[in-house]
């Protein structure tokens, strides 16, 4: 199907079209179909939507300007960052009446303190571009995530990103000291400059974090950092449980501290799917496991001498006590990357299989193995012919939990069926558990309806009233979150 921009007829909407020309320039406003296309799906190909023009503002100044601009008009606003989230929370509906609003253009690292370890840095700058450039100046940003390359800072925070290095650092939410934004009204929230004690009222920025561009559009941030990695150690082990993979977790919290910085995991069938999919990768071990366990120890300056032993004793003594069946360490860096890709190739690998209910979840830390224990079996056996999967994030609780069809199932109709029956159950079945149906990729529209039947009703009244009173006309990001 061929994707257009297309115009309203109304002429309220091509007046707006107008003075957003006006207002931006033809560089920063525009209705071509081939340059808008690309913008209106999101990156999983579930959500198509149309729109009254892509706007990529240059600044600030632009982005407050232009939303008064649709104040005034009535226009809905889809922000919007490097479109990679997994929930459909950046595309428009299908209504052609909202206006995208990127940030792709804002991409300016403004500064990098060495002294505090900040980085003061527009919405719009990627990920893997905020590495390169902290990495030259001898400091780290402690995040990162499979889509880095297309990631940017402003949907990071919107969303409240997480990724493979939440174990020791936090999400997303624990790297902003400091946020700018541009609220519903147009007016600018500069709250840049980062105080260690500030009581006046509540945490602004919090708010925003996390909100999904429904509160406010983010302009701009400033950013905790770390002193770069010295050393590394990158793990790999075979273990014969999901039970075996938590109890090797609890020994190397307790074995390397705060050196431990990854800890991930996934079943026999992952690393089988990867391999199909990667036709150079290689298996890191000799023998075949039910689980394998990929496990990152960094070190700074000051300790990189020692953290080749630490990882060394690490595996010894987690043989000793009987919780891996094989290990390996990464000889050099090439090699740990090579580990890394396998990991990071689980969800391509899968989704080439053929359809699936993909599920970002989390439970307390604690529960984790038994619920994916619990889970595991009782779809596959409520389901005949699908397979469950979960892998990933454990240090952390929180695990993709994937339910593939049935071999040979065509996408589309099973989705529908099957697909949402299983996507309704989990749901339920975390709930629960008292876990959460969004652990790292957001609500967005995708679990939307699923946030509203199953979300604490006092939780989900604060969530409401916070938007009515913020955005009054509704008009940021609409059918978004709440």
């Amino acid at each position: 199907m061929t994707t257009q921009a297309t115009l309203s007829p109304d002429s309220t909407a091509a007046a707006f079209v107008a003075a957003a020309i006006n207002l931006l320039g033809a560089k920063g406003f525009t209705t071509d179909p081939d340059i808008v296309a690309p913008w209106l799906t999101d990156w999983r190909g579930r959500y198509v939507g149309r729109t009254l023009g892509l706007a990529t503002p240059a600044d600030t100044a632009q982005v407050a300007a232009l939303v008064r601009l649709c104040g005034e008009y009535g226009v809905p606003i889809v922000p919007q960052g490097g479109n990679s989230g997994m929930c459909g929370g950046a595309t428009p509906d299908d209504s052609g009446h909202a206006v995208l609003i990127n940030t792709r253009r804002m991409d300016a690292i403004r500064s990098i303190d060495r002294a505090t370890r900040q980085v003061e840095c527009e919405a719009g700058v990627i990920l893997q571009t905020l590495h390169e450039a902290v990495e030259r100046e001898g400091l780290r940003f402690p995040l990162t995530l499979g889509g880095k390359g297309s990631a940017t800072v402003g949907g990071l925070i919107s969303t409240n990103a997480g990724g493979t290095q939440v174990l020791r650092h936090g999400s997303m939410r624990a790297q902003v000291l400091g946020l700018e934004a541009v609220l519903p009204d147009g007016s600018v929230l500069n709250q840049l400059i980062p105080l260690k004690k500030d009581n006046r009222g509540f945490d602004l920025k919090q708010l925003l974090i996390g909100s999904e561009g429904t509160l406010g559009i983010v302009t701009a941030a400033t950013l905790r950092l770390e002193p770069a990695v010295a050393a590394r150690a990158v793990l790999w082990a075979g273990v014969d449980s999901i039970q075996t993979a938590r109890a090797l977790l609890l020994h190397a919290q307790h074995h390397a501290e705060r050196a431990l910085e990854g800890f991930e995991v996934m079943p026999r069938h992952s690393l089988h799917a990867v391999l199909d999919y990667l036709p150079t990768a290689r298996a890191p071990l000799e023998g075949d496991h039910a689980w394998h366990v990929l496990i990152e120890l960094v070190a700074d300056a000051g300790s990189a001498a020692a953290l080749p032993d630490l990882a060394e004793s690490l595996l010894v003594s987690a043989f000793e006590a009987g919780l891996v069946a094989d290990a390996t360490i990464a000889a050099n860096e090439a090699q740990a990357e090579a580990f890394w890709w396998l990991r990071d190739s689980v969800a391509p690998a899968e989704r080439a299989i053929g359809p699936a209910m993909q599920h970002d979840i989390s439970v307390p830390v604690e529960r984790m193995a038994d619920f994916i224990d619990f889970a595991a079996p009782l779809f596959e056996s409520e389901f005949p012919g699908t397979t469950a999967v979960g892998f990933g994030h454990l240090g952390d609780g929180n695990i993709h939990f994937h339910i593939l069809a049935p071999a040979g199932t065509e996408a589309g109709a099973w989705e529908h069926g099957d697909g949402k029956a299983i996507s309704r159950k989990v749901h339920d079945l975390v709930t629960q558990w008292g876990g959460s149906i969004s652990a790292e990729h957001g609500i967005g529209q995708l679990k939307r309806d699923e946030l509203a039947r199953l979300g604490d009703p006092a939780a989900l009244h604060i969530l409401r009233a916070v938007k009515a009173a913020l955005d009054p006309q509704g008009l940021l990001n609409p059918g978004k979150l709440v």
